[in-house]
């Protein structure tokens, strides 16, 4: 094997490599599974998004593995970890350092937002169109997280104190809190409970991540450890109502684990933690020594979160082009020939949606390709790489 390229060897570091590699990966499965696994229901006064997980037998098992939203903050969380520590180092103050971040994030995310909202307000104007509202609702409900991560940014500098100060004891605390705040929700019916579990659980998958540097020097045993302890902690909840087993929401479920998130969001990031540094050290060196390897990775990188905000505006231009020359709709339940059709619509959508987000990632910020942030050189920028 060659040794690294200049271009390579000249990145700030092989853990935050890996992470970038784990942040567009995430982003990315995300997209594919909404392409491949939507089912969309036309009614006469609104659009509904299903999908196949709750008929078809099994098919839950897939969502322990491609439901990565929990690894995509924990590697947010140390990646705030090293940038608000470089930060402060430099002098910079917290208001600088989120609304910075805030700009590169939330600004290209409420374009998408307001584009649509106006789409739909012509159409409306033009038009009655009674299922228009729920329609761009749909588009635009994948970037829910988006505000979540946003509260983070701004807690960074908090949350990064108390793992200073508290370590692990900061995490087990958060454990407490949203088993706390599910007994409320389930046991005694306080739907608000499960809302204000929206911060704690992501917050908990946020402040692992900042244990990213000790996790990274465990024994293989002791990953496996985290693989096995997640998937007996899955077993053990979803065995106990009203967990389900399924990671993405089933409408016939009637309970998601992940809108708002329940403390299974917390066992199944033990088990993509455990995954995902069982993998590293295979896909650190490829993406360290192998020249090709590190271009996709960059390439993934500063593409996946315009990919993200412009998927389903990708897939529904998509749906139109088919609807408007073949006059086709897909159909509206997991039958055999939807399941046919399924690499038809992924390919079609990544066809469509490509140069979407070349011109949007363009006119929805223009900076999500850079390298440079707000405390000099070598920073990355959310928009692009989410730091």
């Amino acid at each position: 094997m060659p040794p690294p390229s200049d271009a390579i060897a000249d990145r700030p570091s092989d853990r935050e490599v890996y992470l970038d590699f784990l942040r567009a990966a995430s982003l990315i499965v995300v997209v594919l599974f909404h392409w491949a696994f939507t089912i969309l229901e036309f009614r006469p006064d609104q659009v509904k998004a299903n999908n196949p997980i709750g008929t078809t037998p099994g098919l839950w098992a897939l969502t322990w593995v491609l439901q990565v939203v929990p690894l995509f903050f924990f590697a947010g969380g140390y990646i705030h970890f090293r940038s608000w520590e470089r930060a402060r180092n430099r002098g910079v103050t917290w208001w600088r350092f989120a609304v910075t971040r805030w700009r590169r994030l939330v600004v290209p995310a409420l374009g998408v937002v307001m584009a649509w909202v106006a789409v739909g307000a012509i159409i409306g104007l033009v038009k009655d169109v009674p299922w228009i509202s729920s329609a761009v609702l749909l588009i635009v409900s994948p970037l829910w997280f988006l505000g979540v991560y946003a509260v983070l940014v701004a807690l960074a500098p908090a949350t990064v104190w108390l793992h200073r100060r508290w370590g692990l004891k900061v995490v087990f605390a958060l454990v407490g809190v949203a088993m706390l705040l599910d007994m409320l929700r389930f046991v005694r019916g306080y739907g608000w409970a499960g809302w204000l579990n929206l911060l704690v659980i992501w917050s908990f998958c946020h402040q692992m991540g900042m244990h990213y540097g000790s996790l990274v020097e465990l024994k293989r045993r002791t990953r496996w450890m985290l693989v096995l302890g997640g998937v007996f902690g899955l077993l053990l909840l979803t065995s106990l109502a009203p967990y389900p087993r399924s990671m993405v929401g089933v409408p016939a479920d009637g309970v998601s684990n992940a809108a708002p998130p329940t403390l299974a969001m917390g066992a199944l990031l033990l088990l993509q933690v455990g995954l995902a540094l069982m993998m590293r050290d295979r896909v650190l060196h490829r993406l360290t020594h192998s020249r090709r390897w590190a271009r996709i990775n960059d390439l993934a990188g500063r593409f996946s979160m315009p990919l993200y905000l412009l998927h389903t505006t990708g897939f529904v231009v998509a749906l139109g082009l088919v609807y408007l020359g073949l006059s086709y709709l897909p159909p509206s339940s997991s039958s055999g020939t939807w399941w046919i059709e399924r690499p038809a619509w992924v390919a079609l959508s990544t066809l469509v949606t490509l140069p979407i987000v070349l011109v949007g990632s363009r006119l929805l910020g223009g900076q999500s390709g850079s390298r440079d942030g707000p405390e000099g050189k070598g920073e990355t920028s959310d928009a692009g790489m989410l730091e």
